[in-house]
């Protein structure tokens, strides 16, 4: 009896989270397209890992990853090396579908979403040494 209301609720917070997730990536989208930016895709999934949003800037194709937390900061710090490695595997592999290469008009941003605050949008977040 315990247990199974253990797992609802697991269930409920892992829900609530995905819906938090969603919301975040729809408001980056928006954001992203007053700033002029073209979406590509959203939620890109493979083996390698996941890219919440691919867009174009001009000529610069951008991977961005979306956070949403309380506070700006803890949306920043819950960025690990594994998953930047799995978000610039994806990217690899985004890459490796459309034909597209790599260079130096590729980079990857991270926005960070919280309640009752402008989103805010880091530019160029991972260098390249952190490409797996």
């Amino acid at each position: 009896m315990i247990m199974a209301n253990a797992g609802n609720s697991d269930t409920r917070k892992r829900v609530k989270s995905e819906l938090s997730g969603r919301r975040a990536e729809t408001i980056a989208v928006w954001f992203l397209r007053a700033k002029g930016y073209r979406i590509l895709a959203r939620r890109f999934r493979c083996p390698a890992g996941e890219i919440d949003i691919v867009a174009r800037h001009g000529k610069t194709l951008v991977f961005v990853e979306v956070k949403a937390r309380r506070e700006h900061a803890d949306a920043l710090l819950a960025i690990s090396p594994a998953q930047i490695k799995r978000i610039t595997g994806a990217a690899k592999m985004w890459l490796a579908n459309t034909g597209e290469k790599l260079d130096a008009n590729c980079r990857f941003d991270i926005i960070t979403v919280s309640a009752y605050l402008v989103p805010r949008h880091m530019r160029n977040a991972f260098g390249e040494d952190t490409y797996p």
